[in-house]
């Protein structure tokens, strides 16, 4: 099976914080936004895959900024590594006030999804090829997040 490079998976998606997004601060609730990047890193796994992709784990979603009512957000997947049925997306969260000006790196997350067959049974799919440095030092830390994963797993 060939693979397939970083780029090929890449997913941008643009949203608008809208008030039924916000909680009572003005600030894009978490929930919202852990929907979107769901969302936005399933279409990066399927797009890598061509086949249908289902979430089998959320690692971690750092919060670093909130969001507030008004900012465009846009979410930026790819597939950092490929194992044999399961691969690991990152997705990075900016936020935009047109008005201001200003833009702002405001979370990051890495979920692990499956791809499956017609039958919903997880396959084997595509390698993943990292081309530049950024890509490359993702690919070496998703054995990390993977192996921290599997080990809290099998202590639990």
């Amino acid at each position: 099976m060939n693979g397939k490079k970083v780029s090929e998976s890449i997913v941008m998606m643009t949203e608008l914080v809208l008030p039924n997004h916000t909680n009572q601060l003005g600030n894009l609730l978490g929930g919202q936004l852990m929907h979107w990047i769901d969302i936005c890193a399933a279409l990066s796994a399927s797009k890598h895959t061509q086949r249908v992709c289902v979430t089998a784990s959320v690692d971690k979603i750092d919060f670093h900024h909130p969001i507030k009512l008004g900012n465009a957000v846009t979410l930026v997947a790819s597939v950092n590594r490929v194992f044999k049925t399961s691969m690991e997306v990152g997705v990075k969260v900016f936020a935009e006030n047109f008005t201001l000006g200003t833009k702002v790196h405001t979370n990051s997350a890495y979920l692990t999804f499956v791809s499956v067959d017609e039958n919903k049974k997880p396959v084997e799919t595509y390698p993943v090829i990292p081309e530049t440095e950024d890509e490359k030092r993702r690919f070496d830390e998703a054995l990390q997040r993977r192996k921290d994963r599997l080990e809290k797993r099998n202590n639990s």
